[in-house]
């Protein structure tokens, strides 16, 4: 059931369920029905009405989220404890893909009683935090991870001294990633880049507070051996495991594609009538005919994918 005829089947269910409640509180014991019927109409309906609390408090949070539209299926979706691509909408939950692949379905409900962190998918900022001794110089620390970012790549990078302990100095680093759609890929080569620049520079990522019981030479520095194999090329984490949310993405697309396309054939037909020259005319019925083979075909396409 697709996500169109599953809203339309919580409305019929829906008004089924207030019907229901009507003709039941309708009863009148005075006009001749039963005391009996009454009293089991008045227990049904107040058990119906508990019962169906939950359901139709989720039901007014979906019909509440599609007006708002704050978020689509494939957008990256955080709220509480849960972190995942929007893989499904209905009127009564949401269902989002997290980074272990798992499927979370989370009551509408849910959704606007707490704040939801929506991804853009045009930009966002990705950081990475590391801690290094007062011993370097912040400077240096600046450049190298400016670099890091830089080789990403990342737009418009910038360095932060986000805080003075003890014993370390922590940076955050951070950068714009246009065209949000490898995050975690992105983080994790941004925080390889860190290690690679800082190594390299002969910078040792460990505060004052390290302690190792190995005897070491005092000039023996805790950096792997740059000359070690290179690391096998893994496809993109995002590519694996937000399969159903690549899908979803997809056939939400192609519904819009499908409505845009019905509204341009409206409008060049309106023009139709409003031509007065045949060449125009016929001009505008064969795009009309060029664009209703499209949308025909396009329509074949999303009953092919289920949606």
């Amino acid at each position: 059931m697709n996500d169109r005829k599953r809203k339309l089947f919580y409305l019929a269910a829906v008004a089924l369920l207030l019907a229901v409640l009507l003709l039941l509180l309708a009863f009148d014991p005075e006009k001749g029905v039963d005391n009996s019927l009454t009293l089991f109409g008045i227990i049904l309906t107040a058990a119906i009405a508990i019962s169906s609390t939950t359901f139709i408090s989720n039901f007014m949070a979906g019909m509440m989220l599609s007006l708002v539209s704050n978020f689509r299926p494939g957008d990256f979706l955080s709220v509480g404890e849960h972190f995942g691509r929007v893989t499904e909408m209905g009127l009564l939950h949401t269902e989002i893909q997290t980074k272990d692949s798992d499927l979370t379905t989370l009551p509408n409900l849910y959704l606007i009683t707490n704040p939801c962190k929506v991804v853009r998918k045009t930009k966002t900022v990705v950081s990475a935090t590391v801690s290094l001794g007062y011993d370097v110089p912040h400077a240096q620390v600046k450049t190298l991870l400016t670099k890091a970012a830089e080789e990403v790549p990342l737009q418009e990078p910038f360095v932060h001294v986000a805080n003075l302990g003890d014993f370390s100095v922590e940076y955050r680093v951070a950068g714009i990633l246009k065209g949000v759609k490898k995050p975690f890929t992105t983080r994790s080569k941004l925080r390889e880049n860190i290690l690679d620049a800082l190594h390299s520079a002969g910078i040792e990522i460990v505060s004052p507070s390290f302690m190792n019981t190995r005897a070491l030479s005092v000039k023996k520095h805790i950096i792997p051996d740059s000359q070690g194999p290179d690391a096998p090329d893994h496809p993109a984490m995002e590519s694996v495991v937000f399969d159903k949310a690549d899908e979803a993405e997809s056939i939400d697309k192609m519904h819009s594609r499908y409505k845009l396309m019905g509204e341009q054939i409206k409008i060049i037909e309106d023009r139709i009538k409003e031509a007065d020259a045949e060449e125009e005319v016929q001009r505008l019925q064969q795009e009309v005919a060029w664009r209703t083979t499209s949308i025909d075909r396009l329509g074949r396409k999303i009953e092919e994918v289920g949606g």
